[in-house]
């Protein structure tokens, strides 16, 4: 079943809307906004590596605030454990039994801050909920809820004290992406209204949650043409043959790239992906999922170069000759 015209044509409103109504409080960042909405409607879990004071705390509220949901930030350091973020049993003496206290993951935006800080263990605790939505105490599973989204920040420039992300964990993100600091006009904007202190205050719920499913579902309907899929493949096997990359796109990157470029084309009005979806998520699907290897940083060459020499590698469908 392909989503229908009217469909495509009452997503791409529905998601503009939710786009003009958190840049109320995120300036000048519609395309990052786009991204982290993507991330959602395709139940996905967004990366943010930047610097502070550029707005992720703010996104996330502004997103929670915007889907009638809830949402929390977890400071993440190198004395969190797992149980203070998915929760422990506790014995109740009155009831005589174990009732499990959830953790602040129980929430529908969660904002991992700086991430990197907390210790491997603690960082492998959002594996199950990430994948699966949904944690296991004690052999019991308590299931988080939809719609659900992580975004999870690291600072790059002060990693001292950080434990890197393993590579099966960044593969789990949707995609990665970064603020950046705002532009002029923003930041006149931002300064002029200097009296707000709290801008995702006044972002107004416009969507429920049964909505965001509704859209999800709908995004999984857009037709993906077999040369877009094989165009897919092809830059994943390409990624595995490129200089300097240890560790090409893997086969859940590559149904990462298919589930954003689904929820990306809807988000435009259209039944359908083209080869330009492709291109233009490249960037935030491939950047965390390829692992360079030693001698790149020496030669120059950063996952960017790679990506950009892979998309000229790779010739997309409408630029083959038949």
């Amino acid at each position: 079943m392909t989503i229908s015209h009217e469909q495509a044509d009452w997503f791409k409103q529905t998601f503009d809307q939710l786009t003009d109504n958190m840049e109320i409080a995120v300036l000048g960042k519609r395309h990052v906004v786009r991204l982290a909405l993507t991330c959602l409607l395709s139940e996905g879990h967004i990366l943010l590596e930047d610097f502070p004071g550029t707005g992720k705390t703010m996104l996330a509220r502004a997103l929670a605030n915007t889907v009638q949901g809830s949402n929390a930030r977890i400071q993440f350091t190198p004395d969190l454990l797992p149980s203070d973020v998915i929760g422990v049993t506790v014995y109740d003496q009155h009831k005589g039994t174990f009732d499990f206290h959830p953790g602040p993951i129980f929430h529908t935006i969660v904002l991992a801050d700086e991430i990197n800080r907390a210790s491997p263990k603690t960082q492998s605790a959002l594996l199950e909920v990430m994948e699966e939505s949904r944690v296991t105490v004690d052999g019991v599973a308590h299931s988080v809820g939809k719609p659900f989204l992580v975004i999870a920040t690291q600072n790059p420039i002060e990693q001292a004290g950080t434990y890197r992300l393993p590579e099966a964990q960044l593969d789990r993100f949707l995609m990665k992406t970064s603020m950046g600091y705002p532009d002029r006009q923003a930041t006149v904007e931002l300064l002029i209204n200097a009296a707000v202190r709290d801008r995702a205050s006044l972002v107004t719920p416009v969507i429920t949650a049964a909505t965001i499913s509704q859209m999800s579902g709908l995004a999984d309907q857009v037709y993906v043409d077999p040369a877009v899929v094989g165009y897919v493949a092809e830059l994943a096997e390409e990624s595995r043959r490129q200089p300097h990359v240890k560790l090409g796109l893997s086969a859940r990157g590559c149904l990462a790239f298919i589930r954003v470029a689904k929820t990306w084309a809807a988000a435009d009005g259209r039944d359908h992906v083209v080869p330009d979806d492709i291109k233009e998520l490249a960037e935030p699907v491939l950047s965390h999922r390829l692992l360079l290897d030693a001698e790149a940083q020496f030669s120059g060459v950063s996952v960017q170069t790679v990506i950009s020499r892979l998309l000229d590698a790779v010739a997309p469908p409408t630029d083959r000759v038949a």
